[in-house]
Parts: structure tokens; sequence; C-alpha cells
């Protein structure tokens, strides 16, 4: 399996993915950070993120982290996602996927994401997602 760079990663999503709406924000080794900037569009009634805006940004962060893994391989699909929401994200401020590999197998991989409102260290949500990984050919 080869591992993808950040810029890579970028040009891969450009292409391939040119609708995404979020940005890589940090591409380290033990996690991804993407961000999503919320507009008016991401909000629902009562002032507060969406619950697809929220999952979206879960489920893109888990296909970058494995994607980083196994290298640039369009067609690993999610099989399930689990999300957890624990407190409102401020409205008016970005949220921030930070993703971390749980399990990286050689059909399936696993992945927790924990979701911020930019500029606070309480989390907002919690998710974990598996992929299946489409078989070398």
């Amino acid at each position: 399996m080869a591992k993808v760079n950040r810029s890579e990663m970028e040009e891969f999503l450009s292409k391939e993915f040119p609708q995404a709406n979020f940005l890589i924000e940090s591409f380290d080794e033990d996690s991804v950070t993407i961000r999503r900037t919320v507009t008016t569009e991401d909000l629902r009634p009562g002032g507060t993120v969406s619950g697809p805006t929220m999952m979206s940004l879960a489920d893109c962060a888990i296909y970058i982290a494995i994607l980083r893994e196994i290298g640039l391989v369009a067609l690993a699909v999610t099989t399930s996602l689990n999300f957890n929401f624990l407190r409102k994200p401020v409205a008016s401020k970005d949220i921030l996927g930070v993703c971390k590999m749980l399990k990286l197998g050689r059909t399936l991989a696993v992945a927790e994401v924990t979701i911020y409102s930019d500029g606070d260290d309480r989390p907002v949500a919690h998710s974990v997602g598996t992929y299946s990984i489409p078989p070398n050919k």
C-alpha cells in the first residue's frame, strides 16, 4: 500500500471530487484534519449546523485518511457511519473534522472523527466509520 502526500491528495480531490466543499487543514502522520466553511445553507432552523453537514465532513475526513494510507483508490466506499451529536456547534464558525485511523485491514478500514467548532476545543460530534477497500487488481 502506498502512502499519499498532501499535494497528491489535493490534486486527486480537485480532479476526482471537485464538488468537495472542504479544505485539508492538516495532514500529519497521526491524523487528518479538514475544514468546512459553514454557510447559511448549512444551517437548520434554530441556528445550528445541520446533521447532514457534519456527517458529510466526517465521511470526507475518513475517505481522505484511508486514501492517504492505501493510495488514490476512487472506489473505496463507506459501509457504515455511526454518529453522536454532543453539543450545538457555533453557527458562525467553520467546523473541523479530526480523523484518526483505528484499523486498516485488507478489505475494511475503520476510523474515527471528532468534530469541533473552530476555536473551541470541546467536541460537537463524534463519528466512527467503516469503509470497504476494493481488491487490488
